[in-house]
């Protein structure tokens, strides 16, 4: 009988690769794409192709995968097909970056679909081997993989790019297809749980929510959801543009190796990670809103200050602090959000938190490098804290305006 803490590390060993290879490609592509590419709008566009085939690909792959019945069940054999095509295409990445463009995006796109291929599935194992019950705890195994994946990526990868473009993807290829070997062994062909489980992934909620009932946020009643609703994606458009942007500018602006740019990037995530949970304290004794609103006033000042600096050892540093901030928005925003629903539409305000979030992250990398192109390497951090500004002020008003309806 299988301890439920190998059955959780285990499955979170899919998540930890997924991750970890998205980490190494949000922080590298970018700069690959510069030789041949020099607009950083243009590159942007690509980098937020993953987001958009995820919105549109992955609801039909998860329920997909909810109806399969093969002798390896419903999950594996979208596992078997997507993780090992996806490390296969994640190795080769770099080598087709020293042919053509057209056969880089050829290699860039089929590694794309691959990761769609498998990401519903490999995140659904979790409940399909999970009581109900215990959910809230395998879920914090999963995630806490995910983020130590997303470390060593940053940490310890990153760096060997100095070393060779080559060893960072081909190592990330490596431990994706070990995952998959790894999930064959593991997974239960038919997981006892898997008939009564109604996860859904973030995908599935925002397109359903898009489909379902989107106009109801323009109702005179839903004003100041509608407002949180936009801080929230105004606030993602700058966080998930500087993700990927940072590396271009630290190379093209400040002249630092690629290696330590995607190793200086790592630190705000470390610091996300550290302060999680302290910020969720924070926020259940001060207040979702208030808490968020400090982050939304804080990391602002954070990104005003990177332009005026040249020293990669003082930029670690001011990322580290910026995580932080990061923490006290990010950990508060989805359960904030949840408590605009009350008991009776929370499923609404779920797929409404992922809509719009997600919609950010398709379009942020193409809009922050549009206003590099226009303005300037700087341009990232100032684009970056306006967003955040304004976010502040939407979420304010929001904040204001449903209490208003509620008291």
């Amino acid at each position: 009988m299988r301890k439920p803490t190998f059955i959780y590390t285990s499955i979170g060993s899919g998540f930890f690769a997924l991750t970890l290879v998205w980490t190494v490609y949000n922080a590298y592509m970018p700069i690959i794409l510069g030789d041949f590419i020099e607009s950083r709008a243009i590159r942007g566009s690509i980098m937020g192709l993953d987001n958009l085939l995820a919105v549109l690909l992955i609801p039909i792959i998860g329920a997909w995968s909810d109806r399969l019945k093969t002798p390896l069940g419903g999950r594996l054999p979208f596992l078997l097909v997507g993780m090992p095509l996806a490390a296969l295409f994640f190795i080769i990445l770099p080598f087709s970056s020293q042919t053509t463009l057209l056969i880089l995006l050829i290699v860039d796109i089929i590694f794309l679909l691959a990761m769609t291929i498998f990401r519903a599935p490999v995140i659904a194992l979790m409940p399909d081997h999970t009581p109900k019950d215990d959910r809230s705890k395998a879920n914090g195994y999963i995630n806490f993989m995910g983020g130590i994946g997303a470390l060593i990526a940053l940490f310890i990868l990153a760096p060997l790019y100095d070393q060779s473009i080559y060893y960072p993807f081909s190592i990330g290829g490596i431990l994706l297809f070990l995952a998959a070997v790894l999930l064959f062994f593991v997974v239960e062909r038919n997981p006892k749980y898997a008939a009564v489980h109604q996860e859904e992934n973030e995908e599935v909620k925002a397109l359903q929510a898009l489909k379902e009932s989107a106009s109801k946020l323009f109702h005179t009643d839903f004003r100041g959801h509608l407002f949180i609703l936009l801080a929230i994606f105004l606030y993602f458009i700058g966080y998930s543009g500087l993700e990927a942007q940072f590396t271009v500018y630290a190379t093209e602006h400040l002249q630092a190796s690629p290696g330590d740019a995607g190793l200086t990037l790592g630190f705000f995530s470390l610091s996300f990670v550290v302060f999680a949970i302290p910020a969720g304290i924070i926020g259940t004794r001060l207040g979702k809103g208030k808490t968020m609103l400090l982050g939304l006033v804080f990391l602002p000042i954070v990104f005003l200050i990177m332009p005026w600096l040249s020293s990669m050892f003082v930029l670690k540093i001011i990322l580290f602090i910026g995580g932080i901030a990061w923490a006290f928005i990010n950990v508060q925003a989805y359960p904030l959000v949840a408590d605009l629903g009350g008991l009776t539409k929370i499923g609404f305000f779920t797929g409404m938190y992922y809509l719009f979030s997600m919609s950010a992250s398709v379009i942020a990398p193409a809009t922050l490098g549009l206003t590099m192109d226009l303005f300037g390497h700087p341009a990232l951090f100032y684009t970056a804290a306006l967003t955040f500004v304004i976010a502040y002020l939407l979420l304010q008003t929001g904040i204001k305006q449903v209490k208003g309806k509620t008291a």
